[in-house]
């Protein structure tokens, strides 16, 4: 297959672009710079998301004047990398926004349409629902996160109304070591300064690196799963247990804790995301027969450390 594929270079891209090539598939990345020759075998395609331009062009003929099979759109600013002022809001939302326009948009006009966009999204849709079990029957929550998503996943509409399967990829916390939001606490987990967060009792909806790339490649294969999938492992957990287990798998002690009122001093806004709770499950995905590699928080850091 020919599939292209938008943040190619952050964590989950990188790791799914390494998937793909190893199996012969043949990926074209979008990047925000001038095209260079790779020597991984994958070609790029210029876009600006800002702008909404895109190589239509490039993106449409391969080599062998095959077009594309699908369409795997990652790309957004870190929800967690700055703190959160009102033009860095701006631009979690409008990196989004924009650029699943920008895509769909262009999926839908090229003369030969892939036959799937898998659109990342994110487990924040659901806002904050406590303790709840939530699947993707729930609605849309009404904090900012909520609101981002909910803009998001409507901006693949140009590709469905083309007649495009399109997947919304909501994923919970990716467990590794290399990066996002868990790449940071391996380092304090492994100096012994590791510890739970606020009250520990918020839930936290995970999957490891590995299934969530798995989960990715099941979207792009699977022409029966559409609109809203849950990535996340079958067994959400408290940031207790999170904190137990990597206290487990890595042999290092968790006595520290950090208070909620220190948590939203630190981070502002974005504190709620982290005492919040989402408890979210991937019925969906297990539904249509998926099988997690690391269906436990145990088994995600132990592949992750």
């Amino acid at each position: 297959m020919r599939i292209a594929v938008t943040g190619s270079t952050g964590l989950i891209g990188s790791a799914l672009v390494r998937s793909l090539l190893d199996d012969g598939h043949a990926v074209v990345r979008l990047v925000r710079r001038a095209p260079e020759a790779r020597s991984d075998g994958s070609t790029e395609v210029r876009w600006n998301p800002t702008l909404r331009q895109i190589d239509h062009k490039g993106l449409a003929a391969g080599p062998d004047g095959s077009g594309l099979d699908a369409v795997v759109h990652l790309a957004g600013a870190g929800v967690a990398d700055r703190r959160w002022s009102a033009a860095y809001k701006r631009q979690i939302h409008d990196s989004r926004v924009l650029g699943t326009t920008t895509i769909a948009e262009a999926v839908a006009g090229l003369k030969q349409p892939p036959r799937v966009l898998v659109s990342g999204s994110a487990v924040g849709y659901y806002g904050q629902t406590g303790d709840r079990l939530i699947d993707e029957t729930e609605p849309a929550g009404g904090d900012f996160l909520a609101r981002v998503c909910t803009a998001w996943e409507e901006a693949t509409e140009p590709a469905s109304a083309a007649g495009v399967r399109v997947a919304h990829a909501r994923t919970g916390l990716v467990v590794a070591a290399g990066g996002g939001a868990w790449g940071r606490l391996f380092p304090l987990f492994r100096l012994g300064l590791g510890g739970r967060l606020g009250n520990g009792r918020q839930y936290w909806s995970f999957i490891s690196l590995r299934d969530e790339v798995a989960a990715l490649r099941y979207l792009i294969d699977d022409e029966t799963l559409s609109g809203p999938v849950n990535l996340t492992a079958p067994v959400p957990v408290t940031n207790a247990e999170v904190t137990e287990a990597m206290g487990r798998v890595l042999h290092r002690p968790t006595v520290f804790s950090v208070p909620e009122p220190a948590i939203k001093v630190a981070l502002g806004e974005f504190a709620v995301e982290v005492v919040g709770s989402h408890r979210v499950v991937p019925a969906r995905l297990l539904d249509a027969g998926f099988r997690f590699a690391h269906p436990t928080v145990d088994q995600a850091i132990q592949a992750a450390r």
